[in-house]
């Protein structure tokens, strides 16, 4: 940028106010709002005309040099904010705050609001159907501490964490938008990795200050209320994270009231390989499609979907409230009103967002139709509810609350179809306000008083070209020509003279003009104020409100697993205290969907005597689908939803963790064996006996000796160590040996075959383990050349005939050892100390023979 020095002109005064507002956004974009547009000037300008393809130009100049300028206009902002918040942008917004009109200088401008990725609340910047999210991460000496808020849904949470596993698995879960860290060294890669990462001064993270900031906003003498007095690393995050949206906002915040403590010991963990590989939003290629939410998920409010995803991600242990939920389910199903209640949530809309706005005074008109009709549809869902032999759903019932009052006042108040935007006026009903109807008759009917004015006043001065008119200038007038203006009465008052015509003001026409002149302005000025007045009454019963968006949503959320239940023939879990995970006909609920061909359901059955199933098939015979509808059935039992099994009996879970897939990290320099052996590293470390654990193919990225000696020794220790609940699917027929009685392992297999030159699967799992593997009849069904598998076959065959002469013709004693992964190499220098004679060496050979060791070394 330009700037000033002795030799320079000065810059021109609307530039000096441009480089006061950039002073206090040095590094993010600055809209200038210049009239009907907002403009960026120099580095900014270069830079939004990049990110969204504008034109760039130079107009004037300032300081002696042209002035680069990009502009967007002020009505389609949304969509270009939109765009720069979506590539991680943050954008500050310098407002006219003075009137044009009335400034008989430059208006005043200043910084209204910060627009950051994680503080968007305009329903334009935000995505539908999931949580927008702020996160702090503050570092104590027992581990690490979080708070997140979700700005546009009125939420804010904290918690505290263990260890970097713990915050890698939080990160993973909530994907926050913009992550704070304080601007210090030694952070790990796990959270600087991420995008929208915002370094923040260290002393914004500190305990104490935080903690009197959490006071000072909430109004409260101490923070026992929120649970988090003794959360010291909690509290520093959640200090640094309201810090730095009361500096963004610059406005008070009311729709935040509380903060609530998440507990990781009242979920189910997993951690960021789990989510992966389970594809429960989205899939390991990035795609949205065919995952396990796109599955379930026929909510029909916006709020209902953010919700069902929130808990699809945070899968609870706690039983009580799981069962309420499942009863819910049932209930609906069972009187048949969940189809009834659906279509009651279609006039809902998205009153959770809705009440933020309102809360920050930036709703909209049709808002505030959206929430008025949600209102009036509240006491026909609770006479819906009401004959529902159901805990959860009678509490909700409660919780949707009496609202006639402000129901009725958004009835009366607002039109019922209003404008988008309050600027032009028309939101305010007729007949709400005795003011704004007569200065809407006013400016409405302004003409007809004219001509009626104009033919009383020809017939009283007997003057037929008399005319009444309007300029800008002088106002209303009566012009009578200059062969005429003797006839002028004497109540007529000289308003302007032109060349040939006298104009007049009369009383009566003085007093017309002042009212109706500013009639359209005082009546949109009398509908703002009006309009200001709706939210003042609205943020009076702002909580009662949110406890109605919330209880909606649930409800949203239980109708939509009632409709899944039954259209996909799901049945409810049994939830015991005993240790046993036992699953009957249990189908995978992604697959089903999306193939044509009837799926084939599987049993599991694990127990203290059976803790570990070692499967064996081929290729594309099952085995991971398997595994991973036993591992979805678990989690969907743990969010309240019905489950895709004839019967499922689940003992207590307490993490699901996974190892599926093959797959490098370029970004961290690991091979896809390094990968592999990094998840099943935390899986060894972290798995207990109510653990849920998945194994894909173990060792299969080293050499054969060891891969298979290092599956063997993995599901060893699951299985005596660990004592998890353990899928383990393996090509290495070796292991099968493990299910020895009093092991807790046993052998199950799905199996193929042949049929012709087909090769036909059968995707029934049965137990024992598999007698062979059909490795070429699957790669001929990926569609290797005939003449390639024709030659494996006839290798195969050489292959499988030397070993049987190998092993007959073996001498005794232990058999040659490949070089392993666990094996040093040979070394240089341990060869040449071996061929040294230390009794033949002289005192300076031997000096020499020391160096060149050294060198070797």
């Amino acid at each position: 940028m330009s700037r000033n020095s002795k030799d320079q002109p000065e810059h021109t005064p609307l530039m000096k106010q441009f480089f006061a507002a950039k002073a206090e956004a040095p590094d993010i974009l600055l809209f200038f709002r210049m009239g009907d547009f907002y403009e960026l000037f120099y580095d900014d300008a270069r830079r939004a005309a990049e990110l969204l393809d504008i034109t760039l130009t130079q107009r004037g100049s300032s300081g002696g040099a042209p002035i680069p300028m990009a502009g967007v206009p002020v009505h389609a902002v949304e969509g270009y904010l939109a765009r720069l918040v979506a590539l991680g942008e943050s954008v500050a917004i310098c407002e006219q705050i003075g009137d044009p009109a009335a400034s008989k200088g430059l208006v005043e401008r200043k910084i209204v609001r910060v627009v950051t990725p994680g503080t968007v609340t305009d329903e334009a910047l935000l995505e539908e159907r999931r949580d927008t999210l702020l996160m702090a991460v503050a570092r104590g000496r027992n581990g690490y501490g979080l708070a997140w808020a979700d700005l546009a849904g009125g939420r804010f949470l904290c918690c505290e964490l263990p260890d970097e596993d713990a915050l890698a698995a939080e990160l993973a879960r909530l994907e926050p938008a913009e992550l704070l860290v304080p601007d210090e060294d030694g952070w790990p890669q796990v959270a600087l990795a991420r995008g929208g990462v915002r370094r923040r001064p260290p002393w914004l993270f500190d305990a104490d200050a935080s903690r009197r900031q959490l006071l000072k906003f909430f109004g409260l003498q101490d923070l026992s209320a929120f649970g988090i007095e003794e959360l010291p690393t909690a509290v520093a995050a959640a200090g640094a994270l309201l810090g730095y949206v009361e500096e963004t906002q610059k406005q008070r915040l009311p729709h935040l009231t509380a903060i609530a403590v998440e507990s990781t010991a009242d979920t189910i963990a997993m951690n960021a390989a789990t989510r992966r590989h389970l594809e429960l939003d989205t899939r390991v290629d990035g795609k949205t499609r065919h995952t396990l939410l796109g599955v379930i998920d026929s909510t029909v409010t916006p709020m209902g979907g953010r919700l069902l995803r929130r808990w699809l991600h945070r899968p609870l242990r706690d039983r009580g409230v799981l069962e309420q939920r499942h009863h819910a389910v049932a209930a609906l199903l069972e009187s048949r009103v969940g189809e009834d209640l659906r279509q009651r949530f279609r006039g809902v809309g998205d009153v959770e967002r809705i009440l933020t706005r309102v809360a920050l005074r930036s709703a909209r008109p049709r808002d505030l139709s959206t929430l008025r009709d949600a209102l009036a549809a509240l006491p026909a869902l609770r006479e819906v509810l009401a004959p529902l032999d159901s805990p959860r759903l009678v509490d909700l019932s409660r919780e949707l609350g009496e609202h006639g009052t402000t129901a009725g006042l958004l009835a009366r108040a607002v039109i019922e179809q209003p404008p988008a935007l309050l600027r032009d006026g028309g939101v305010i009903a007729e007949g709400f306000d005795d003011e704004l109807d007569e200065l809407r008759r006013l400016s409405t009917h302004a003409d007809q008083f004219l001509i009626d004015l104009e033919t009383r006043e020809r017939a009283a001065t007997g003057v037929p070209t008399l005319k009444v008119g309007y300029n800008r200038v002088h106002g209303y007038y009566i012009e009578l020509s200059k062969a005429h203006a003797g006839k002028a009465p004497t109540h007529y008052t000289r308003r302007q003279t032109l060349t040939n015509a006298e104009r007049y003001i009369t009383e009566e026409l003085k007093s017309f003009e002042d009212k109706v002149l500013s009639a359209r302005e005082r009546a949109l000025a009398r509908e703002r104020g009006l309009y200001e007045e709706l939210l003042d009454a609205l943020g009076g019963v702002l909580p009662a409100l949110k406890r109605a968006a919330q209880a909606l949503a649930e409800l949203d959320v239980l109708a939509a697993f009632a409709e899944r239940a039954e259209a996909l023939d799901w049945s409810r879990p049994e939830l015991t205290s005993n240790p046993v995970l036992q699953i009957e006909r249990g189908r995978h609920p992604v697959v089903e969907a999306v193939r044509e061909a009837p799926f084939e359901p599987n049993d599991l059955m694990l127990d203290p005597d059976r803790r570990m199933l070692v499967i064996t098939g081929p290729n594309m015979g099952g085995k991971s689908t398997y595994m991973r509808q036993n591992a979805l059935i678990v989690l969907l039992a743990h969010i309240g939803s019905f489950v895709p099994a004839a019967r499922a009996c689940i003992g207590p879970i307490d993490r699901i963790l996974t190892r599926i897939g093959a797959g490098d990290d370029l970004a961290k320099g690991q091979s896809t064996f390094m990968v592999e052996m990094a998840e099943t590293a935390y899986i060894l470390h972290h798995a207990t006996a109510q653990s849920l654990v998945l194994m894909d193919e173990i060792g299969r990225g080293t050499s054969t000796y060891d891969g298979l000696a290092l599956a063997q020794a993995c599901a060893t220790h699951l299985a005596a160590h660990n004592r998890a609940w353990t899928l383990f699917a393996t090509h290495y027929f070796e292991l099968t040996a493990l299910a020895e009685p009093g092991s807790g392992i046993a052998n199950v297999h799905l199996d193929a075959v042949e049929h012709g030159d087909r090769l036909v699967f059968m995707h029934a799992v049965k137990d024992g383990p598999a007698n062979r593997s059909f490795g070429l009849q699957v790669a001929a069904l990926a569609g290797l050349p005939p003449t390639v598998v024709a030659e494996a076959r006839r290798n195969l065959a050489g292959l499988e005939q030397r070993a049987e002469s190998d092993a007959a013709n073996a001498p005794a004693g232990p058999p040659p050892q490949q070089m392993g992964l666990f094996v040093a190499p040979p070394s240089p220098a341990l060869e040449a100390l071996e061929k040294l004679d230390p009794d033949s060496l002289t005192p300076r050979a031997a000096l020499d023979a020391l160096y060149r060791l050294k060198a070797l070394l």
